[in-house]
């Protein structure tokens, strides 16, 4: 195992994780007017409708469903009666079906805001940034696809959720278990892990409001004094 190996896929999640936590925590302490999707609902309104919500109900499975595949032990779903093949054939589908609708979504989100000139000349250089990596993470996502068909016994899945198991819980030798995995599942890991480096410096932060909205549901009541 090289050292840029080790540091690739040992150390940078723990950077990529604390810029994520910290510069969002920055961002919001610092820059609170820009914590915002900066929304041009006005422009093109079906496109993004359409985009939006491909986008949102793709990404929010991608999200969940890595979370859940890679971070429970297999040794939980197989005593569920769900064997290491038959999650992995699982995983291909309902990750692929997820995947084509969010890479859908970015694609028109994407053409969107660089074929109407008024989107463009009000976009940052992030707003076009993002969602180019965003797609390129997509593609590298589904094109492994294509490598773990090739070897359905679910190796490489025991793998890459035994890595993420010993990140999350600070256990060492982490990068020891995808040594061996094909390239393309490292790519992926890199792009996706370099997503959450990206997410304080992007419009990406609105996704924190979007979780904090749900503390409405228990909030305390808010007591109003009556006139006179």
């Amino acid at each position: 195992m090289s050292n840029f190996h080790n540091f690739l896929f040992g150390i940078y999640p723990y950077i990529a994780l604390s810029i994520f936590l910290l510069g969002s925590l920055i961002r919001f302490d610092r820059e609170q007017y820009f914590w915002k999707s900066d929304s041009s609902q006005l422009l093109r309104r079906n496109q993004l409708r359409l985009g939006s919500n491909l986008f949102h109900i793709g990404i929010l499975f991608l999200f969940f469903g890595h979370a859940v595949g890679l971070l429970t032990p297999h040794e939980v779903y197989e005593s569920l009666g769900l064997s290491t093949p038959n999650k992995q054939m699982l995983a291909i589908i309902s990750g692929g079906a997820a995947g084509l609708l969010c890479f859908a979504g970015v694609a028109i989100l994407l053409i969107r805001r660089l074929t109407e000139p008024r989107i463009r000349a009000t976009s940052k250089p992030m707003d076009i940034f993002i969602l180019l990596w965003i797609l390129v993470t997509l593609i590298l996502g589904l094109i492994s696809i294509l490598f773990s068909l090739e070897h359905k016994e679910g190796g490489v899945m025991l793998a890459l959720g035994a890595w993420a198991q010993h990140i999350v819980t600070l256990r060492g030798g982490a990068a020891e278990f995808i040594v061996s995995v094909p390239v393309i599942y490292k790519i992926h890991l890199f792009f996706g892990m370099t997503l959450f480096v990206l997410f304080p410096f992007s419009r990406l932060v609105h996704v924190w409001s979007g979780f904090a909205a749900t503390t409405y549901a228990t909030r305390a009541w808010q007591l109003v004094r009556p006139r006179g």
